[in-house]
């Protein structure tokens, strides 16, 4: 089933100041969309307004033409995110987190089949490398039922290994998905991305190569 995700007029002000200023988008399976902006501009917010822990000024969300309150998101399990933050506890062991996330039987053994899962799954979270954590992640994340995915940097700081991994597994999982993702290591967003948002001054603008990324400031 292929599914629909509109935002119409999102707007977001932190008292007199204007974070986002009328951003509309669609996701559909299929699309990987890359948010670009720099430090500040409101990619951040913009993904935690979608997923429903930050409440927008103004915001016309709808999935499959159904219009969706923002607070009915995470209820209604519409929409994953991965956080910047690494949100493993550090104290268990991989093979102890993935039944936290996945009561489905089928469901864990997909995560533990996943390529490097069985060679970590005896170690603590604590003593995985950054690569090893960001993936263990995105799999328990993007392997929830969720119709929509977002990734906040998932690509940030980790190996080139686990990289490429990433990549693999998002252009296989857009065939199930409709993906939002942001980075600062723009090359690999570029690598995975269907299409491509800039926010620059809370405004979204569409980009289609490097050289738009140049032209709005973001790259020299």
């Amino acid at each position: 089933m292929k599914n629909e995700l509109n935002a119409h007029g999102l707007y977001k002000n932190f008292g007199r100041k204007n974070i986002l200023t009328d951003v509309s988008f669609n996701l559909s399976t299929g699309d990987v969309l890359g948010l670009f902006g720099k430090n500040g501009s409101g990619k951040s917010t913009l993904l935690k307004i979608l997923f429903g822990t930050l409440k927008p000024t103004r915001l016309e969300l709808s999935i499959n033409d159904i219009f969706i309150a923002p607070k009915n998101i995470i209820p209604e399990q519409l929409i994953g995110y991965l956080p910047q933050e690494s949100f493993l506890p550090k104290h268990l062991k991989v093979r102890d987190i993935i039944p936290l996330f996945h009561e489905s039987g089928d469901a864990q053994d997909t995560i533990f089949r996943a390529p490097f899962i069985e060679k970590i799954a005896s170690r603590k979270a604590g003593l995985l490398s950054m690569g090893e954590i960001r993936y263990l992640e995105l799999l328990l994340v993007a392997n929830l039922n969720h119709p929509f995915l977002m990734l906040d940097e998932p690509f940030s700081m980790i190996e080139p290994l686990y990289k490429d991994k990433i990549k693999e597994f998002l252009i296989s999982l857009k065939a199930k998905k409709g993906i939002i993702l942001t980075d600062h290591y723009y090359t690999d967003v570029l690598d995975v991305s269907t299409k491509n948002l800039i926010l620059k001054n809370g405004v979204a603008h569409e980009i289609h190569t490097s050289q738009d990324l140049k032209d709005f400031g973001y790259l020299r």
